[in-house]
């Protein structure tokens, strides 16, 4: 389960005002360590651990899902079938925000819901760190030597970091 990295590159200044300070700023001595803007990532890939199986027997498993909108997570609310059963939410939710899986055309709810069960958790959980962390990276320390560094949550197979 592999995710694509963040990208290095930097938003354009908006107007002359912003590009005029922004060109003051690195020829400055004063701030040598000037803070480097990531533009807003808002797609991140992932690969499923099983993978979903069309009509016709292919495997999908590499996709992309996009940060959810408020609108993602109302609208699902008035589906009959979530009113009917609440844990069916998550299947209407994933269905609006993954925006690719394999070579699909479309991935709605009832593609979600003919997914392997491993391949459904792995996606709400894949949900929720990028919608609240904006990244699938955690900081974590080694139980042995205590030193600090950054993991995949998702996105690695068993085993790889």
């Amino acid at each position: 389960m592999r995710r694509a990295g963040p990208g290095a590159r930097t938003a354009a200044p908006a107007n002359t005002a912003q590009a005029a300070d922004a060109a003051q700023t690195a020829g400055s001595a004063a701030a040598p360590h000037a803070a480097v803007r990531e533009p807003l990532r808002t797609e991140f890939e992932f690969e499923l651990p099983r993978g979903f199986v069309d009509e016709s027997g292919t495997v999908h498993r590499n996709g992309a899902m996009r940060l959810a909108t408020a609108r993602d997570e109302l609208i699902p609310l008035r589906d009959v079938r979530v009113r009917e059963n609440p844990a069916y939410l998550s299947v209407v939710l994933l269905g609006r925000v993954i925006t690719r899986l394999g070579t699909l055309g479309s991935v709605h709810d009832g593609t979600v819901e003919n997914m392997f069960a491993s391949d459904l958790a792995f996606l709400q959980d894949f949900y929720r760190q990028i919608n609240a962390e904006g990244h699938t990276r955690a900081a974590v320390a080694c139980p042995h030597c205590e030193e600090s560094f950054e993991v995949e949550l998702a996105g690695s197979r068993l085993g790889e970091s």
